[in-house]
């Protein structure tokens, strides 16, 4: 397969995305892997089709496997049929803070080619809670208004990592936006996945069962726990004092 796009951050070999207004969901490591959590479950219980890989000179040297099997650090997949119009792009690798613009700088210049309805990104959300709820933000009134009876708007703060770049990136593009961030804490969190997956449900009329996830979390926390711990090895821990972070 040859690169769909290639710059010198950046290379995505790829089978083209849906371009009658697919909506594109993306799930990066960050805090409890809520979103790579959410995500790879969704693709693998709804048969969605594996289509690409995202490579960079900036990725760490990590690579997961599954039975024996390396995955592609970053993998691209899509279903499109008369009830779903999705893709989603996984990933297992973090993204340290200063190269969060070039990545999604170049995901979004990928995507934007094909015009889609909007892009959705999960990330986690540490609190001292121990509650599972889900926080939204979005980069347009209309797409707020999407999300407002499903999630707790923020009021005020900041987002951290790559789904703070990810939101940005569409802002600028003119791209509707929406960032669901499920409450975690700081460990592989099968959990706070689950309760993203159901406002995923409602918004994308998906239908997903959720408990198989649930059966599987404590198997879940211990095999991406090395993950885990690179993803808190490359976070900016210095928060801002003037604003709450989030991310």
């Amino acid at each position: 397969m040859t690169a769909d796009f290639s710059s010198s951050d950046l290379k995505i070999f790829s089978k083209p995305l849906p371009t009658n207004g697919a909506a594109v969901l993306m799930g990066f490591p960050g805090s409890g892997l809520v979103g790579t959590i959410a995500l790879q479950y969704m693709v693998d219980q709804m048969d969605f089709e594996l289509i690409g890989s995202i490579t960079s000179k900036f990725f760490p040297p990590l690579a997961m496997m599954n039975r024996g099997l390396i995955n592609d650090p970053v993998r691209v997949y899509a279903k499109n049929d008369d009830k779903i119009n999705i893709a989603a792009i996984v990933a297992d690798v973090p993204i340290a803070p200063m190269i969060c613009y070039e990545i999604s700088n170049g995901i979004l210049e990928w995507v934007n080619q094909y015009q889609p309805k909007e892009v959705l990104t999960i990330a986690g959300i540490i609190t001292n809670e121990p509650e599972k709820r889900v926080f939204g933000v979005a980069t347009t009134p209309a797409a707020l208004t999407r999300i407002e009876e499903h999630t707790m708007v923020l009021p005020i703060g900041s987002i951290s990592g790559i789904a703070s770049s990810i939101l940005t990136e569409c802002k600028v593009r003119n791209i509707p936006a929406v960032g669901l961030l499920g409450e975690t804490v700081n460990a592989p969190d099968p959990r706070a996945s689950a309760a993203t997956i159901e406002v995923l449900n409602k918004m994308y009329n998906l239908a997903l069962d959720i408990q198989p996830l649930i059966e599987q979390a404590v198997e879940i926390e211990q095999s991406m726990g090395k993950l885990a711990e690179e993803v808190q090895q490359s976070a900016d821990t210095t928060p801002k004092k003037d604003l709450p972070m989030y991310g």
